[in-house]
């Protein structure tokens, strides 16, 4: 119990029974701070995962539809190609042989 003083002594236990109990509730508040801490960067942790994996599928559906094109497009390809060669030839021969290539690449 605290020194005589003039205050009433049911006071003085009261403040100082609140101080103790404010001093024993001070390692279970802190703890319940560190783990709301550590919930709080998992969580952060979880959500920077999912954004990840979000932005890898974008692009593996970019890659997918990139070389789905470059597919479809191979033999429009080949006819630019073909026809790139028959305007740089000189033989007759080679440029009907290069026509006929052209058409039947482009009727596919």
């Amino acid at each position: 119990m605290a020194y005589p003083t003039p205050v009433n002594s049911q006071i003085t236990d009261g403040v100082t029974q609140s101080g103790v109990n404010v001093l024993g509730n001070a390692p279970a508040m802190a703890m319940g701070l560190i783990y709301q801490s550590a919930a709080h960067s998992m969580g952060l942790v979880f959500e920077n995962t999912v954004m990840a994996q979000k932005q890898a599928s974008i692009c593996a559906q970019a890659a997918t539809n990139q070389g789905v094109v470059q597919i479809y497009s191979a033999s429009t390809l080949a006819a630019t190609v073909a026809a790139t060669r028959v305007s740089k030839s000189s033989s007759q021969v080679q440029d009907v042989l290069m026509l006929m290539l052209i058409m039947k690449l482009l009727n596919q």
